[in-house]
């Protein structure tokens, strides 16, 4: 019954071939992979109040009185990503003689498996910053007197004065020593917030407020080999991300080392693993293991280790693999070229 199922299958695989490529085979790239640096960086705005000169004198605040914003780097991740070797082009024969029935391509033509199902590039999730919080308009909880001053220093004088008078009242309500002391714990902390909400909102008028933003930059490396202090990206703490070329930023460094470690192929049937004279085109990736290290000149910032497909080395699969005695499923890394699965099974 087997021997049937292979004869059936060899017929199947015959017409099929004879019917989409029956002499030229088809043409694929070996994959070259690539670098993508994520840089979290954030935005910190902050606008001083209105009545920001009058700080030190009623709140005993250190105000500074002049709008400032300043960016910093707050994370660096990085993923992979492939596009075509066109130094590694091959042709993969396709004819009766073996059974090669698929091979499976990305858009760009690199090949992901042979006689199987390849798997797409998982990316990593974009960055969503977090909800901000709502602002606090003071004027909303500005007494009548307040809003009716006739002037900022008398207004001054007035906030400040709610703003003592809101702190004595939480200090009483935290000691249990209130005129009208809340029933139960859960009204205790709802007044106790609202007090916090006041306060906060009122002490902008001296304060001020301070805004934070968090925004994703994406910066696309391909390495050839070993690189030295080579700038990556500029960044300046006034005006965030800038060109490479813009001196107003300090230089980020990429650092590539050749670690010179390389994977080797294992095969599940050593009789197909023989050598043959006969090529027909089916090659893989045995990538090498790269480290890369970004660094501000002084010190490394991110530090990454991973595979990379134009450190390694192209291995040519023998043509048993595909001769008529085995169907050979072939599943590769879709970034790095590797194997990630070699089944085979007999046909008799």
């Amino acid at each position: 019954m087997k021997r049937i199922l292979a004869i059936l299958f060899l017929a199947a695989l015959t017409a099929h071939v004879g019917a989409q490529q029956p002499v030229e085979g088809t043409t694929y790239y070996l994959p070259q992979t690539c670098l993508r640096f994520s840089v979290l960086v954030e935005k910190t705005t902050f606008q001083p109040g209105e009545l920001a000169r009058y700080a030190e004198r009623y709140m005993k605040l250190p105000v500074n009185d002049a709008p400032d914003t300043n960016y910093r780097i707050v994370g660096i991740s990085m993923s992979l990503y492939a596009m075509p070797d066109t130094s590694r082009q091959f042709q993969a024969i396709i004819d009766r003689k073996h059974t090669v029935i698929s091979l499976e391509r990305d858009e760009n033509g690199v090949l992901k498996a042979v006689n199987a199902k390849g798997r797409s590039v998982a990316q990593p999730e974009p960055f969503r910053p977090a909800r901000k919080p709502h602002a606090l308009n003071p004027r909303d909880y500005m007494t009548e007197d307040i809003l009716a001053s006739g002037s900022s220093a008398k207004m001054a004088e007035l906030i400040a004065r709610e703003i003592y008078d809101i702190r004595d009242s939480r200090n009483m309500l935290s000691r249990g020593e209130a005129d009208f002391m809340p029933k139960d714990g859960e009204q205790l902390k709802i007044m106790l917030d609202n007090l916090n909400t006041q306060e906060h909102a009122l002490l902008q008028e001296f304060a001020g407020t301070t805004e934070t933003d968090t925004t994703q930059h994406f910066i696309d490396f391909v390495p050839a080999k070993e690189v030295q202090d080579q700038v990556l990206f500029r960044f300046s703490k006034k005006l965030g991300m800038v060109d490479s070329d813009d001196l107003a930023g300090i230089p980020y460094y990429i650092n590539i080392k050749d670690l010179h470690a390389i994977p080797e192929l294992k095969y599940d049937n050593e009789e197909a693993a023989k050598k043959s004279k006969e090529d027909i085109g089916i090659n893989v990736t045995l990538p090498g293991k790269i480290q890369i290290t970004v660094s501000d000149g002084r010190h490394p910032v991110a530090s990454f280790e991973t595979y990379a497909a134009q450190f390694g080395r192209v291995e040519p699969l023998s043509a048993n693999l595909w001769s008529k005695k085995f169907i050979t499923r072939l599943v590769l890394n879709p970034v790095t070229g590797t194997v990630e699965s070699l089944q085979t099974e007999p046909l008799e």
